[in-house]
């Protein structure tokens, strides 16, 4: 594709970077084949194609509308048309510089601008969020039903493990999944015990920095991404093997650390280090020894492969060859490459067509008679389970269910 970048972005270490990705396109259009929303609405504009057009104009100096934002605001970023791209076109890169872009140009209306606002001042900070979800569980009882739904039933948490192995990995705490399952860490470090892995946390981490960055708060974003690596080194330089991610979108945003911060003099060197030692727990988990698990595996699953696991950090199948390896029968889930609307903050922002896609991954998932749907990530967890006749639970929580 050719390109005549406009001179405000033109010479920019971001606009270079915009530039090559627009230059690899090739406008062949295969990714509008697998694009959610695409297939949902049918209008090229909201197909990745599309808006790698509405994109170009922008960067080549022609004002963003309304309109560009809208289409913009209605990608998931679910990354399946980089998947499908035979010219590895970075789509979820220029997005992210074209939406910073658009966000300056266009602006929003009064009620946009708060929600965003309340999502960047809430859901980040575990402590707060943690108040919120406390506060929506007392009022529960005398909401509507429909109100009531979303509202999710936190699971207790069973015993973390003492750091007795001479192995230890890290995890990231995380912010909503701190809250909302903190069972899920709990399980990973009880499985991992096991397996003779410690698992310790970082009092100091937090946030991973995603939903204030895919809210094109990009300096915001980078304060957390700086937080987290100065909390994690210490305990690299103290032999950390890993730093573990059991949250699938967090996992795919601390892999770009060394991305985001490689202008930075100060953290590009600490960043790439982070970024190289994070696993997500399905890459720590091929490497075991699986043993000493004595899994009950008589359970029927249906695996719905988050899109920030499967496009985003191209680990689709490990979960459920882990899962095959341990002996569970596997559900068939039909277009298993499709979003299921969850997307971070898109089902808070986009409640129509989100809805739409978790419809469809629905009926998808639970069209094999599974006893369980079983996810990788905290978002496509919570989402499902608004909507699913069955459970829905973290894969590492089956492992853990047997003792």
């Amino acid at each position: 594709m050719q390109t005549r970048l406009a001179e405000f972005i033109r010479d920019t270490p971001q606009g270079q970077e915009a530039n090559a990705i627009l230059r690899s396109c090739v406008h062949c259009g295969l990714c509008t084949a697998v694009c959610p929303t695409y297939q949902l609405l049918g209008d090229e504009r909201d197909g990745p194609r599309g808006r790698i057009y509405l994109l170009k104009h922008v960067l080549e100096g022609e004002p963003a509308s309304a309109k560009t934002q809208l289409h913009l605001d209605r990608c998931l970023t679910c990354r399946a048309c980089e998947t499908a791209c035979p010219s590895g076109v970075r789509y979820g890169r220029l997005l992210d510089i074209g939406r910073g872009v658009v966000e300056t140009q266009v602006r929003r209306s009064s009620l946009d601008r708060l929600h965003r606002q309340i999502l960047r001042a809430i859901l980040p900070y575990p402590k707060r969020f943690a108040a919120l979800l406390r506060l929506a569980g007392l009022i529960r009882p005398w909401l509507p039903a429909g109100w009531a739904k979303p509202i999710p039933r936190v699971k207790p948490t069973a015993a973390w493990p003492p750091a007795r192995h001479t192995r230890k990995m890290l995890v990231l705490e995380g912010c909503v999944q701190a809250s909302l399952a903190p069972s899920i860490n709990a399980a990973t470090a009880r499985v991992l015990d096991r397996l003779g892995v410690s698992l310790i946390r970082a009092p100091q981490a937090g946030c991973c920095g995603a939903l204030s960055h895919h809210l094109s708060a990009h300096a915001e974003g980078l304060d957390f991404m700086r937080r987290n690596i100065d909390a994690w080194t210490p305990y690299l330089d103290q032999g950390v093997e890993a730093i573990v991610m059991t949250a699938s979108g967090c996992g795919l945003m601390v892999k770009e650390y060394a991305a985001a911060l490689k202008h930075d003099a100060d953290y590009a060197a600490k960043a790439a280090r982070i970024s190289a030692q994070t696993r997500d727990l399905a890459e720590v988990m091929a490497r075991e020894d699986l043993s000493a698990l004595e899994v009950d595996s008589r359970r029927r699953v249906a695996f719905q492969s988050p899109c920030t696991l499967q496009h985003g950090q191209k680990l689709d199948g490990v979960v459920e060859g882990l899962l095959k390896r341990l002996g569970f029968d596997l559900a068939p889930v039909a277009d298993p490459h499709l979003c299921c609307g969850s997307a971070g903050t898109y089902s808070l922002l986009q409640p129509d067509l989100s809805l739409r896609l978790l419809d469809q991954k629905l009926q998808a998932l639970q069209a094999g008679q599974p006893d369980c749907v079983a996810t990788a990530n905290i978002g496509c967890l919570s989402h499902l389970q608004t909507g699913s006749k069955v459970p829905v639970v973290h894969w590492v929580e089956l492992l853990d269910s047997a003792d």
